[in-house]
C-alpha cells in the first residue's frame, strides 16, 4: 500500500523558490514512478514532473522545464519538487501521485495509472 503526504508549500514572492516533498508511508514507494501535478483554482488538474522508480530518467511539462527539478531518495520513501524562479502562473494546489499501473508507459506526462494520490500542498506564488 502507498500513502502519500505532500508539504513543504507556502507563499513565495516571484522569482523565488521552494522544495515540495512527498513521503509515502506505505511499504511499494520505491517500485513506482511518481509524478506531480497541480491544479489551479478554476482550472483542470495539470501534470509537472514524473520520476522513475529508480530515480534515474525524469520528464518534465514545457511550463517548469528548466525551472523545476523532481529527484527521489527512496531510503527516505521521498520524492522531492524543487522549484526555483516561481511565477505566478506556478500557483496552485501540488499533489504528487505514483503511478502503481505498471502496463502504462513510465514516464507518461499524464494521471493514467497514477492510483495513489496525496491530499496536495497550496504553493502560492506573488507578484
Amino acid at each position: 500500500q502507498v500513502q502519500l503526504v505532500e508539504s513543504g508549500g507556502g507563499l513565495v514572492q516571484a522569482g523565488g523558490s521552494l522544495r515540495l516533498s512527498c513521503v509515502d508511508s506505505g511499504r511499494a514507494f520505491s517500485f513506482y514512478p511518481i509524478g506531480w501535478f497541480r491544479q489551479a483554482p478554476g482550472k483542470e488538474r495539470e501534470f509537472v514532473a514524473v520520476i522513475r522508480s529508480s530515480g534515474g530518467s525524469t520528464f518534465y511539462a514545457d511550463s517548469v522545464k528548466g525551472r523545476f527539478t523532481i529527484s527521489r531518495d527512496n531510503a527516505k520513501n521521498t520524492v522531492y519538487l524543487q522549484m526555483n524562479s516561481l511565477k505566478p502562473e506556478d500557483t496552485a494546489v501540488y499533489y504528487c501521485a505514483a503511478r502503481s499501473d505498471l502496463r502504462v508507459p513510465l514516464l507518461l506526462p499524464a494521471d493514467t495509472g497514477m492510483h495513489y494520490w496525496g491530499k496536495g500542498t497550496l504553493v502560492t506564488v506573488s507578484s
